[in-house]
């Protein structure tokens, strides 16, 4: 069957910069692709295109008869005065759905976004649910193809694993452009990267984002081959053609054309594999001091009686020298107030936050605050063409070239840069200021890949504290050793890591639905005390970890006993291939078990 939507000799550029040229991008049905590619590559264009809001330079997008296509951008923007019923009805009428359906499919949408109510404004809705409806909008149409541009901005946690549900149970193809690693993981069934180092301008791998890792790193090492091959045969033509071949002969003329093709095809294949990255590198001051910022019984709260807005109540949390938080929460919970309560902006409405003397904080605002109307060269070096960087003086041109800007883009204005260039430039600045506290609300929105994987590594090498809001949950399980997790009424927990919050929210989940008491289930201020409180006790995760680890550590042993036993089998002892196997056996279950040993010998520690 041909695809439902099929691309052809696509080629689209701004001025003299060529985004992409002459490739080809085919959506069949039940495709869910997902689209990546590095900032400034085009795939916001290349979405723009297939949904016919652009017009090609070049080539052709050719539909089936009566496809239906859905395009959500990334900002989500409605009519004031307009309800959720209103805009969903406007895209019914829009999309020639008979009238008689659209009380049907309006109901159906709602309940499939989680809009309990139809008639709240669209205008005033949070980020997150802009986003939702923009979603609703799309596809109570019922699209035969949905084109998505950076879904999961704006959408708090729940509301992106809402949205992989969505996706993987929807009937609809499907293209993403998203930077979210575990969205693409959890959805797509064939990644596409768009970026002109491909022969082709893209590559395009079938299976999740892992499998997309495995075949990129395949055609990259079939590149430097073919690299290495290059050189080889150029060598060889190169030496061949200074003997001065007689120009005379036919078959001179040949092969002088065929070194000539060659040096091409190496030109072609050098500029392609010239690849720049962002050197991204946060500096911690010189400071000594193991205690930064202390929490204790910190309450605050907005408004009062049935209106009082809760965001952390008896709050006890310590922030040391190397700790990385991660500060997970719906959206609403109050994590950039937490931020501006560590910042001092905001001040407790109860308790203290206690701060070493002299303690430098930076913050990285997710409102992304830039002078629009002055120019890069000034919002880098505000006052000379000359920035300090880890103690040298380094003209401003060479520090933009460090993250990815041209020596023309200088001079043009900041409202001209695009949201990964902001996000760049804030980072730029925020390198130049050591902290003994680095507080990031949001650094990943906008960001490809690439940058964000630098990004991580440079906040592993961190040597101060961090406190990292992020929806990112790829790079919260990399980067944080510590989750502070927010419920949005008041109530924080610590945690291990992201995985153990959501462990937490699915129990919490299952004792409301089941009606289980309030009494039941600790609230997360009861079930975790303090980091700082002297004798560390239990968590909630860990008091249920602790009530069955002796059980598994009895299995653990049981299997160790067993492999051993299999090995003083005659029959395997005289086997090879079954001796090889079952010392694979044993090796796994001591591992296992030396584990479990070492878990319970630490918890139990924690008990006392």
């Amino acid at each position: 069957m041909p695809p439902i939507l099929n691309a052809q000799g696509l080629s689209k550029r701004f001025g003299a910069v060529a985004l992409f040229e002459g490739i080809s991008f085919p959506v069949s049905e039940g495709d869910r692709i997902g689209l990546i590619g590095p900032n400034g590559a085009g795939k916001s264009t290349l979405l723009a295109v297939l949904a016919g809001e652009q017009e090609p330079d070049a080539g052709e997008v050719a539909t089936r008869k009566r496809t239906r296509i859905a395009y959500v951008l990334q900002e989500s923007n409605f009519a004031p005065g307009l309800t959720v019923r209103e805009v969903m009805d406007a895209a019914l009428v829009r999309g020639g759905v008979p009238e008689a359906e659209h009380e049907g499919r309006l109901q159906e949408t709602a309940g499939r976004t989680g809009f309990a109510s139809l008639a709240a404004e669209a205008a005033t809705l949070s980020g997150g649910w802009s986003k939702r409806l923009a979603i609703a909008e799309a596809i109570v149409i019922h699209p035969d193809v949905l084109l998505l541009d950076e879904p999961t901005n704006h959408l708090d946690l729940a509301g992106i694993a809402w949205l992989e549900a969505l996706l993987n149970e929807a009937p609809f193809a499907c293209v993403m452009v998203s930077h979210d690693r575990y969205f693409l993981e959890n959805v797509a069934t064939e990644i596409v990267e768009l970026n002109r180092v491909y022969a082709e301008g893209l590559l395009r791998v079938k299976g999740t984002y892992s499998k997309f890792i495995e075949g990129k790193q395949a055609y990259l090492e079939a590149q430097s081959k073919l690299q290495d091959a290059l050189k080889n045969r150029v060598k060889i033509e190169v030496e061949w053609l200074r003997r001065g071949p007689k120009a005379r002969s036919t078959k001179a003329k040949a092969r002088i054309d065929n070194a000539q093709d060659l040096i091409g095809q190496l030109r072609d294949v050098n500029l392609r594999t010239q690849t720049a990255t962002t050197g991204i590198d946060f500096a911690a001051t010189e400071r000594q001091t193991k205690r930064l910022v202390e929490f204790e019984d910190v309450s605050l709260s907005f408004g009062s009686g049935v209106d009082e807005k809760k965001i952390v109540e008896g709050l006890n949390f310590l922030i040391t020298n190397g700790m990385r938080v991660g500060l997970v929460g719906p959206n609403g919970s109050g994590k950039t107030t937490l931020l501006r309560l560590l910042t001092g902006e905001l001040e407790p409405t109860a308790g203290t936050v206690k701060k070493a003397a002299s303690l430098k904080i930076v913050y990285f605002s997710q409102l992304r605050e830039l002078e629009e109307d002055v120019t890069l060269r000034r919002a880098l070096a505000p006052d000379s063409d000359s920035v300090v960087y880890q103690g040298r003086v380094v003209h401003v041109a060479s520090y933009a070239t460090k993250f990815l800007f041209t020596s023309e883009q200088l001079n043009q204005p900041v409202e001209r840069l695009s949201g990964g260039e902001r996000a760049r430039v804030l980072i730029a600045k925020l390198m130049l200021e050591p902290a003994d506290v680095l507080l990031l609300d949001e650094p990943t929105n906008d960001l490809d890949i690439a940058t964000l994987e630098i990004l991580e590594e440079s906040l592993l090498e961190y040597t101060g504290a961090l406190v990292l809001v992020t929806h990112d949950r790829y790079m919260l399980d990399r980067v944080s050793n510590i989750v502070l997790g927010l419920d949005g009424m008041g109530n924080a927990e610590t945690f291990a890591d992201y995985s153990q919050w959501e462990q937490w929210q699915r129990e919490q989940g299952s004792a409301n639905s089941d009606g289980s008491s309030a009494t039941a289930t600790a609230t997360p201020a009861q079930a975790a005390p303090p980091p700082n409180a002297g004798k560390k006790k239990l968590s909630y995760l860990e008091a249920r970890e602790y009530a069955t680890i002796e059980d598994r550590v009895e299995i653990a042993e049981e299997r160790l006993n067993a492999a051993r036993d299999l090995l003083d089998d005659p029959s395997v002892a005289t086997n090879a291939d079954a001796l090889t196997a079952a010392l694979h056996d044993l090796e796994a279950a001591q591992t296992v078990a030396d584990e479990l040993y070492a878990r319970w010998a630490e918890l139990t520690e924690k008990v006392g």
